[in-house]
């Protein structure tokens, strides 16, 4: 996920300021539809591969006491991870949260090891087993596993956490809770208020709310729909909905006559056309992880030569690799392939805040030319038109879009999306996702971090394949989730993107 903003390393180095508000929180509209998603093949959390070097730990081991000692007096920093879900009966309202009466830290703290040798593909097919369990609803929605036995003499920490409560800019924050940048853990000054959690509410409180919530969703409604309707057309897979587009049309007509021409677009509507790839046909409940890094000197050498940003690199690392892939698989479309890049919307007043502050930019990338030199070009342009295509679209249209519909029909719309989406075409082809992270080292109780590596969620409607990656230390830690049936040689790509970057370091040298 690209973020619009400050740093995210200077805002590891200084304390993290309480987040927890207690009482209830209720979920948003965009929060809850992470929750709808969910199916006998599709889970709805993300997660991190942290690989680790114990040697500088005390006792050069790191074990599950000692995590638990860092974790446990930091939980206050982070409030997802002492909340649960509770349902309005009835579905009369979103769900909320709440400090769970019951929070046992024991049971999110677990442990497991890995046969002789270790080696990263055992590590990845770990992690792909416990990422593909969904989490259990009735407690926090996190879960936490220390990995004995890598290779090299290393270990592993594998989180998950549930999308409905975080994005990645907020994702990497409740990481870093349990990092530091000393091998001595820092000492935490509690909190002013003990923690107290309250009881569960009341079936008729639930009820109480849900009501009230259902009263005013028509002012929210009327609120955001004047501005979100003129770029309903701009949303992925809105092309395949009937109508769409005059409404669109429509809507941003009638916003112009309104204000006398000083609102609505100033940016023509692309069309962009999703060709059909291997990677897009309904997934299983099986997953495959890969995770490699790459120099992020290299990456900023093939920027400057090129007069490329950082992120347009990777996209053209990831065109290139995909590229690969696709002739392996006789699946290699005459048109560009078109990529969902997810971007943090959060803004500085929402900085530290829980949940999803997110958008969706979408961008073509030219999979289809095959002189790298060329290709690179059209990634260029094709970074360049969808960047302008996102800035003309509110920051807050998802936001504005999933509140609009009715509370009662929110879970059943977005099953009936996915299921439209599955018979009619697809909206993109996959995400790939660029999350910023520190340029220092790290430590987890001592343990010197290696690497970062994001472990995200794919579904029928995103694609089969999902790239994520994390900047850290000097590198680009690169985390690829598949299903297994659909991309069973997922560790190929880590060796076509390895590939990629020294096609294009070559003319640089």
């Amino acid at each position: 996920m690209r973020r619009l903003g400050a740093a995210a390393d200077r805002r590891l180095s200084r304390c993290l300021l309480v987040r927890q508000t207690g009482g209830m929180q209720q979920l948003s509209s965009l929060d809850a539809q992470f929750l709808h998603v969910e199916s006998a093949t599709t889970v709805g959390h993300v997660g991190s591969l942290i690989l680790l070097d114990p040697s500088s730990a005390p006792g050069g081991e790191l074990t599950l006491d000692r995590i638990r000692d860092v974790v446990e007096p930091r939980l206050h920093l982070a409030a997802p991870l002492r909340q649960r879900l509770v349902s309005v009966p009835l579905g009369l309202g979103r769900p909320y949260w709440i400090d769970d009466p019951d929070f046992d830290i024991e049971f999110h703290l677990r442990e497991v090891g890995l046969p002789a040798p270790g080696d990263d593909s055992q590590l990845g097919e770990q992690v792909a087993r416990i990422h593909a369990r969904p989490l259990d609803r009735t407690r926090p929605l996190w879960e936490m596993y220390l990995i004995h036995n890598v290779s090299a003499g290393r270990q592993a920490l594998y989180t998950k956490v549930h999308h409905a409560a975080i994005d990645g800019i907020s994702g990497a924050e409740i990481l870093a809770t349990i990092m530091d940048v000393t091998v001595e853990p820092r000492v935490e000054e509690p909190p002013e208020e003990y923690w107290g959690p309250g009881p569960m509410p009341s079936t008729t409180e639930l009820i109480g709310k849900g009501l009230v919530s259902m009263a005013t969703q028509p002012l929210d409604i009327m609120r955001t729909l004047p501005r979100a309707l003129p770029h309903l057309a701009d949303m992925p897979g809105a092309s395949l909905v009937p109508g769409s587009r005059t409404i669109s049309e429509l809507a941003d007509a009638a916003l112009r006559l309104a204000s006398g021409g000083e609102d609505g677009r100033d940016v023509g509507r692309r069309t962009i056309s999703t060709p059909q790839t291997p990677l897009n046909a309904p997934i299983t409940a099986h997953r495959r992880f890969a995770y490699g890094s790459l120099p992020l000197d290299d990456i900023k050498a093939v920027k400057n030569a090129f007069a490329m940003t950082v992120n347009d690199v990777v996209m053209a690392l990831c065109t290139s690799a995909l590229r690969r892939w696709l002739l392996d698989h006789d699946g290699l479309p005459a048109t560009p392939i078109v990529v969902a890049v997810p971007v943090s919307v959060r803004t500085e007043d929402q900085q530290g805040d829980n949940g999803n502050q997110i958008s969706v930019m979408l961008a073509e990338m030219p999979t289809h030319i095959a002189d790298p030199a060329e290709r690179l070009v059209g990634v260029r342009v094709g970074m360049a038109e969808a960047k302008e295509q996102f800035d003309a679209v509110p920051a807050s249209i998802l936001q504005d879009l999933t509140a609009v519909i009715p509370t009662a029909l929110s879970g059943l719309a977005a099953r009936a999306i996915f299921q439209m989406m599955a018979v009619g075409g697809f909206p993109f082809n996959l995400f790939v996702s660029n999350v910023p992270g520190p340029q220092l080292p790290l430590y987890v109780a001592g343990a010197a971090v290696q690497g970062v590596y994001p472990v995200s969620a794919i579904t029928d409607f995103t694609g089969a394949l999902n790239i994520t990656l994390f900047s850290y230390n000097g590198a680009l830690d690169f985390g690829l989730i598949a299903c297994r049936e659909l991309v069973p040689d997922v560790w190929n790509l880590i060796g076509y993107l390895e590939d990629a970057l020294a096609e294009l370091v070559a003319p640089t040298a």
